[in-house]
């Protein structure tokens, strides 16, 4: 029945929500990528590849959905009680992209699965090996380093923390000793505070950072978590063996946060842009040797609910940011966090925003819908610089993914 109704999506050009008038641009081909990767995040999780056009659109003719071997789950809404969706994981990088592999977290299962992206189809994908056991619960964040051959994750559940694996053209290998983090949380979690958010790695890949939210209703702190990662030492450099993450690491509250979310390691700097849910983002000093971390400048966004997703687009040297209850992106400055625009999208009809990510002269924002309106990727050509930023396509994904839809990642 799946087949048919993404049959249906395939070959009917205005059957996924709104057509939205597209603004071409005088060249046929722009600078952006090879593909969109995001998670259905359902009982059976997948991963559903959508090809690129040349005017950076996405395709309607090229969608697949991969088994990733694994299980979703949502998180519990602490407000009903009830599953929560959208913004199932409460995270950002459910699945990322190493080289020409996709990792992606089953927080269903407690896996981590890794799938190779064919050279010659960016959408066809193909799991490597059988996914990792996790040593926690509730995995909901990733990241991978493709210089030094290892895959990081972060859990939320009653076993919670931060845990590490190498991997190689084979698969992934065992997952390292847990680096707790004492949330007191079950399994699956109440959210979406008190939760690990996000794990990234620093622009030379030594460092990983963890943004875990704290619970301002219950005066518990949140925190910034910094691991160091190692090279083996030998007479050849290590050359061929596998880097590993230090035992422990180290944990600052940088004063005036509240609920870390979503992050951007800022190019050439020290800094951090982190989105903070209770109040809109803030910039980080980050010193990655001693793992301290303060706030610099901070900015609140007038009439956010949940400002919670980041990123950082090189080619506009802005930071967009979304909120899961407010159809707009946000457009802020990576030194101050100050607001350089405003992009209303409340006319495709989204409810709003989650996970989105740039590339070139493109960003791409994922709406899972809320069960009543459609799951939807929304395209923005940002070509022209700050403050100029403007929609150019909405695809809807009805018949692929639904509200459970988590994570965004792209092949450059």
């Amino acid at each position: 029945m799946k087949t048919n109704i993404l049959a249906v999506l395939l070959l009917a050009e205005g059957i996924a929500g709104h057509a939205i008038k597209r603004h071409q641009a005088p060249s046929d081909c722009e600078a952006t990528g090879k593909a969109v990767y995001f998670l259905t995040n359902d009982a059976v999780n997948s991963v559903v590849a959508l090809l690129i056009n040349g005017d950076g659109s996405l395709s309607k003719n090229k969608v697949t959905v991969t088994p990733s071997g694994g299980n979703g789950s949502n998180t519990i809404n602490g407000a009903t009680m009830q599953p929560a969706a959208p913004d199932a994981l409460v995270s950002q990088s459910a699945l990322t992209i190493a080289g020409n592999h996709i990792f992606a977290v089953n927080a269903g299962s407690n896996t981590l699965s890794m799938l190779a992206i064919s050279k010659h189809d960016p959408t066809k994908l193909k799991l490597v090996g059988k996914p990792a056991a996790v040593p926690a619960e509730f995995p909901n964040t990733v990241a991978a380093s493709a210089k030094n051959n290892i895959a990081c994750v972060g859990a939320s559940g009653k076993v919670a923390g931060i845990t590490c694996t190498s991997f190689s053209n084979s698969g992934l290998g065992a997952m390292d000793t847990l680096r707790s983090i004492n949330l007191g949380q079950t399994t699956p979690p109440v959210g979406p505070t008190n939760t690990v958010s996000h794990v990234l790695f620093s622009e030379d890949e030594s460092t990983l950072f963890t943004m875990v939210k704290g619970d301002p209703a219950t005066n518990k702190t949140g925190f910034v978590s910094t691991l160091a990662i190692k090279k083996p030492k030998s007479c050849d450099g290590g050359k061929g063996e596998a880097a590993s993450a230090a035992p422990q690491d180290a944990r600052v509250s940088p004063a005036g946060t509240a609920v870390l979310f979503g992050s951007q390691i800022i190019p050439g700097t020290n800094t951090i842009f982190a989105t903070d849910a209770s109040f809109g983002a803030a910039i980080l000093s980050v010193d990655a040797a001693t793992g301290q971390a303060a706030v610099v400048a901070k900015s609140a966004i007038d009439g956010q609910r949940a400002t919670c997703w980041s990123a950082f687009a090189p080619s506009t040297g802005s930071v967009f940011v979304t909120d899961v209850a407010r159809p707009r992106v946000v457009e802020m400055s990576p030194k101050d966090a100050s607001i350089i625009s405003v992009v209303d999208l409340s006319a495709g009809g989204d409810p709003g925003f989650i996970d989105l990510k740039a590339a070139g002269n493109f960003l791409y924002a994922l709406s899972p819908g809320n069960g009543t309106t459609d799951a939807a990727i929304t395209v923005l050509n940002i070509s022209a610089g700050q403050g100029k930023a403007r929609v150019v396509q909405r695809l809807g994904l009805d018949g692929v993914a639904g509200a459970n839809a988590q994570g965004l990642a792209i092949l450059s």
